[in-house]
């Protein structure tokens, strides 16, 4: 007997896809940059992440090259409260010197994953003169990539933006899987950004792969 199963050797049919979604990436110069949470708090200590330097130096070369085209940038920090690895008042939940604002850039303080939750980012996007539901694009880069980077990206979709993460910019840790098994950071990693690519936006592997 037959079936109408898909092959499992096959890839599946994106979302995106389906409703014919736009996939290809956005120019940086025609876009607003989000710097998520890139917060000492991933860099030492119990939060630690997987590649969290070299995410760093490649967001430090986007952030760069936003500044240099007159890409409005907007810096995001979780705020966990005092004395914890989230505290924004410690060195601990600052943002990293490399990549610290600059030239008035504003700073959105959140609470949850999703950036765009109880936040003022709409209001700060707005006000740069992205307006919400305008489909403007989003670059996203940050911290971490299975939670408030993918979060966020899916709160940017749900309100009409285009966001495009770059891949490189971003990095998680390894976690106890619900079946008591390692899933590696890599493997996190991969699922997260396939996940934003099945339907709430593209994903680019480099800083030099978004157009200039």
């Amino acid at each position: 007997m037959t079936t109408n199963q898909p092959s499992t050797n096959q890839p599946s049919t994106t979302l995106r896809d389906v409703i014919g979604l736009d996939n290809r990436p956005p120019r940086l110069s025609d876009s607003a940059l989000i710097m998520i949470d890139f917060q000492n708090t991933y860099r030492t200590g119990v939060m630690a992440l997987e590649g969290a330097e070299e995410a760093l130096a490649a967001a430090a070369r986007l952030l760069q090259r936003a500044r240099a085209a007159g890409t409005p940038v907007i810096h995001i920090v979780n705020d966990g409260g005092e004395n914890t690895p989230y505290d924004i008042r410690a060195h601990i939940g600052a943002i990293s010197d490399e990549v610290a604002p600059a030239g008035g850039e504003p700073v959105v303080v959140k609470r949850v994953p999703n950036a765009f939750h109880a936040t003022d980012l709409e209001k700060t996007l707005t006000t740069l003169g992205i307006e919400t539901g305008s489909g403007k694009d989003l670059v996203l880069a940050g911290f971490m990539t299975h939670m408030c980077v993918n979060h966020t990206a899916q709160g940017a979709f749900n309100l009409g933006y285009r966001p495009t993460v770059v891949a490189e910019t971003t990095a998680t840790r390894t976690l106890t899987a619900p079946d008591g098994t390692l899933l590696p950071a890599a493997a996190l990693q991969t699922a997260a950004l396939t996940a934003v690519t099945d339907l709430f936006g593209t994903v680019v592997p480099t800083v030099d792969a978004l157009p200039a």
